[in-house]
């Protein structure tokens, strides 16, 4: 389980939604600002009162290990469980975390300090047995983890079985883009293109588009813009300022670029 950002507030959503803090070994932070990262180290003491022992990996960019290190130092408050912390600040893209499942590769963003985002891309599963089949061509079980693997079947005889006549496809992997505060900015396209979900910050509609300008920020139309170049599957929109209390208004500026967007919503669970 990955947590991108971490807010004030972060610990009373968790356990709203009753998450395991114990299952969070990555926290991605895409910049220092306070709405981005201020809940942190109440998060790291939290995880430290409930006597946590797994190390904890912390991205994010260059300054966000002596901002936490002098708060722990202060206060006295040490953890019993090793804090890794990964500092960033490539300008481009790069990869910053895989293992078997997923990797994970930063989108750099234009705000008003050093942003990112981040794409997270699953990687292809293995090919799914086809059962009657194998019995068909008498596969001896030992040759099933071969054939999840995409080799050939080669039988007593010498002959070659294709993989494709005894296995199906795996899924196809899940990619999902989260892109932070920042400008319209067309450069992240390229890196974002058929995305299955991607989450954009719209913080304002287009009557205040001079301030989205202003502020390096984004209007719902331009997250739009950003999904139709991109051809994503779904837009997802977020960060909206409280100016505005008709959250609709942010779906229908939106779908003047791209049709399948939605809001993301608090305490709400998405399944795709």
């Amino acid at each position: 389980m990955f947590l991108i950002d971490c807010g004030e507030g972060t610990q009373i959503r968790l356990r709203e939604e009753k998450i395991k803090f114990s299952r969070i070994k990555n926290i991605f932070i895409s910049h220092l600002h306070g709405d981005h990262f201020y809940g942190l180290i109440g998060l790291i003491n939290t995880f430290k009162l409930l006597g946590r022992s797994v190390d904890l990996n912390i991205y994010g960019p260059i300054g966000i290990k002596e901002v936490i290190k002098l708060q722990l130092k202060l206060s006295n408050s040490w953890t019993d469980f090793r804090l890794y912390f990964h500092e960033l600040n490539n300008s481009k893209a790069e990869l910053v975390y895989e293992d078997s499942i997923v990797k994970v590769k930063t989108i750099p963003l234009i705000h008003r300090v050093y942003t990112n985002g981040f794409l997270f891309q699953e990687k292809a599963g293995l090919r799914k047995i086809e059962t009657e089949k194998v019995k068909l061509y008498n596969v001896p079980i030992c040759d099933y983890e071969n054939l999840k693997n995409g080799k050939d079947f080669i039988n007593e005889k010498g002959q070659t079985i294709k993989n494709s006549d005894l296995t199906l496809p795996p899924k196809k992997p899940f990619s999902y883009a989260f892109c932070s505060d920042t400008v319209f900015n067309p450069q992240m396209v390229n890196q974002i293109k058929n995305v299955d979900l991607l989450y954009h910050e719209s913080t304002f509609l287009n009557e205040h588009k001079d301030l989205a300008t202003k502020t390096l920020h984004s209007t719902a139309e331009q997250a739009g813009k950003i999904a139709s170049l991109s051809n994503v599957g779904k837009l997802m929109l977020g960060h909206f300022s409280t100016r505005y209390r008709d959250k609709k208004m942010f779906i229908q500026e939106a779908n003047k670029q791209f049709d399948n967007v939605f809001l993301a919503k608090e305490g709400e669970t998405y399944k795709f």
